[in-house]
Parts: C-alpha cells; structure tokens; sequence
C-alpha cells in the first residue's frame, strides 16, 4: 500500500506491504456544514460566551490582533480579512489596529514573511509587527508563580483580540485560546516558568482541565486580558473545518471538544514500527516544530519499537538552547536527568526526545547531514522506504507498522473493549 505524507513542501510516496500495515491513522469523519471563509463568517456572528464583536469594540478604541508566527499553520490571510472587516464597519481607524504576530521564544521574521503570513493587502495598510522581548510591561504574578511580562503594545490597546489555531500540544493539553498571551507575546522567562511544569503527570496531550500548564497560562489573562479570540481547527490540507470565536476559554474548549472528535484515532493495539510526518511545512521546518509529532507517535509505538520520524528540518535544529542540548548530551538519559535538575526551556524539548529515546528507537528522515543526526542519537536516513527496510529487517517480516500522516494533529489512544 502507498500512503502519502508530507515531507517539507512537497508530499512522499511510502510504500508498505500489506501483511505489514495495521493502519493508517487518519482523521475520523465528522459533520461538516461550513469550510473556509464560511465557517469564520459564521463563528464570528455566533460567538460563544461573549457579546458580538460590534457590542465589544467601540469606535474610537485602539486594537490589538494578536496571531501566530511563520511556525505555525494557521492561515492568518484567511481568517484577518474578516475580521479586519469587522473591525472597520464598527468604524475603527486602520491606524489604531496594530498586528502581532506572537513569537513566544521563536526567531523574528524576515518582512518577506510577515507579508506571507497575512498576505501583500493587509501588510501594506496595517501596522504588522513581531512581540519583542525587549519591550515588555510586567503586570504581576499568577498563583503559579508565574510572572505576566506581556509585549508592550499588548498591554496598551483598548481591546484585544487572539487568533490561533486548535491542535494538540504534548503538556499543555492543546493550542490556541490563551496560549497566544502566554508563551505567544511572553518573555523567555515567564515562558519557562510556566512549562517547567512539564514535567508534573498531568502536563500530557489532550488533558487541559487539570493540567497546570493551561491553567497557569490562563490565570495570566487576570493580568492580561483577552476581549475575544478566533481559533480554527484545520483538515489534513489545512483547510479551515472548525471556528470557534467568543471568551477564550468557553469558545476554546468548544474548538477542543471538534478537535477531538476529528483527530483522536483508535488503535487496537502498538506497533512495532511507527511511520509519523509532522504534516510537511511549516510543523516540520526544524526539529524543535516536529518533535511534537514526534511525541504524539508514542502513543502508538511498543517498548522496543521503532518510529520513524520523517521531516526535513530545513532550518536544522530550530532554537539555540534545544540546540546546545541537543549537542551536548552523552546519552538520551543524560537529557531526562538534566532537566529534573535544572529545568531550561528549550531543553524541555530535547529532555521530551531523550525519554522517547530511552523507550523506542528514532530514525529521522531529514535534510540534516548524517552524522549530525547520528550524534544526537537518532538513526538517520535521506530516503524514507531505506528506513522502513531497515526497520523491518530488524524487527522480522511480520512486524506490524502503524503510519501517522499527520502526527502534529492526530492522538493515537488505545481501543477500549466492551467485554
């Protein structure tokens, strides 16, 4: 059987025998009234748990629209149009509408891809900018302990408006909602602050109402507050199947509760070989975007088994101190260890990929050299059928291969009997 998965900016052919393939873990099928422009027109004049956008914002307010950076799918020239349009009939002057695009701890944009990200029209009429770190307004502290150090013009603005897409997140339950405020326009130091609580048992995929991350990160709008969010959930071709707009968390949760009925896949059981693409560009640009597939595949893969991570990791590794952690390893547990000692974020991530490490094998398919690759403990390929003959060879001709087309968005979970 061939499956299609996405591989940087094209797509890939893996082939697979039969005897071999226990499933394809693709996205379950839902009602689906509204797509695209439709759906974003209908979820912003049926907003959830707030007033209509033109009972929020008054004329002569200042606007702040906050959306995601270059690393992330969410089609910000799709949904910003609409909203601008929004925001215009209710008579706000374009020269009070700033965008942001919220870099957490990412890297600036070059202004060839701010204009990517919201399109030609709406980078030349509006003022686009990236959160700057540097630039920052300390408003508190949450219960957590977590310091609300927000990006200045955020702080300023009348109203405030999130966009963001909804997909899983491997300890902060899910995307989208808050998380656009904290870590989306946060300093590095409040970010970590608030994700070395990674590490407590209840920080895992899919969790969100008693996961300490989230609630940490949405006791930050106490400081900060989020007048309205517009989040979207995306099919495998990154169409929009699912908006959601109104209070950032009951809006949210709703967006949530669609995302799981789409994306959370059965298995009757784990594999001996797990195939998983982050989904093709932009999840898989760097290693630090695609290791959240890679985290979501081992819910599938048996102790001892072998995933096989196929993403180009064009712009290598991604992020400075995952990078030094990365490098600086002598062993996968030596990641584990480092990080209950001394948590850095960033190394959060390589800590994540250590403890895979430990439970299964790793081969990456990438455009990173070889040895590179090898250093960090990973097995490493250009030629993704190369890994998968390698990875049955060693595993026996019967061994069972579950394949994840989209691992960035679909959460395997054992099947539960009714005997």
């Amino acid at each position: 059987m061939k499956v299609e998965i996405g591989y940087g900016k094209k797509k890939v052919d893996v082939e697979i025998r039969d005897q071999n393939l226990q499933c394809v873990l693709i996205p379950n099928e839902v009602k689906i009234d509204y797509v695209g422009v439709s759906e974003v027109k209908r979820a912003l004049e049926n907003p959830i748990g707030s007033k209509k956008l033109n009972r929020i914002i008054s004329k002569g307010d200042s606007v702040c629209i906050i959306t995601s950076d270059i690393t992330r799918p969410m089609p910000s020239k799709v949904v910003l149009p609409i909203l601008l349009e929004k925001i215009e009939k209710i008579g706000v002057d374009k020269n009070n509408i700033i965008i942001v695009f919220a870099l957490g701890n990412h890297r600036a944009h070059t202004e060839k891809e701010k204009k990517y990200l919201v399109g030609e029209e709406i980078y030349n009429a509006y003022d686009c900018v990236d959160s700057d770190q540097s630039d920052i307004v300390d408003l508190g502290k949450t219960k957590y302990g977590t310091s609300v150090e927000v990006f200045r013009p955020v702080t300023e603005a009348d109203k405030v408006i999130c966009l963001g897409n909804i997909e899983y997140h491997y300890f902060a339950g899910y995307s989208g909602g808050a998380k656009a405020i904290m870590p989306g326009v946060s300093t590095a130091s409040a970010i970590q602050s608030n994700h070395k609580r990674m590490v407590e048992s209840t920080s895992t995929t899919g969790n969100i109402d008693t996961n300490n991350v989230r609630l940490d990160i949405e006791c930050a709008i106490e400081f900060q507050n989020i007048d309205f969010i517009l989040n979207v959930v995306l099919d495998e071709t990154k169409q929009i199947v699912k908006a959601v707009a109104g209070d950032y968390i009951k809006a949210h949760r709703v967006g949530c509760e669609f995302l799981d009925e789409i994306y959370k896949c059965e298995i009757k059981k784990k594999a001996d070989i797990v195939i998983v693409s982050a989904g093709g560009y932009p999840k898989d640009i760097n290693l630090y975007q695609a290791q959240k597939a890679l985290d979501n595949s081992k819910h599938a893969v048996k102790d001892g088994g072998t995933i096989i991570l196929v993403a180009a990791c064009t712009e290598g590794l991604g992020e400075e101190v995952f990078e030094r952690w990365m490098k600086e390893a002598t062993c996968p547990h030596s990641m584990v260890k480092k990080i209950s000692e001394n948590f850095e974020l960033g190394g959060h991530k390589a800590a994540s990929i250590g403890m895979l490490q430990e439970k299964a094998t790793i081969a990456l398919v990438s455009e990173m050299k070889n040895e590179f690759v090898e250093s960090m403990f990973f097995e490493s390929y250009d030629d993704v059928d190369v890994a998968i003959g390698d990875a049955i060879r060693k595993h026996g001709c019967d061994a069972n291969v579950i394949v994840m087309p989209y691992g960035g968005s679909t959460l395997p979970i054992m099947k539960v009997s009714n005997i």
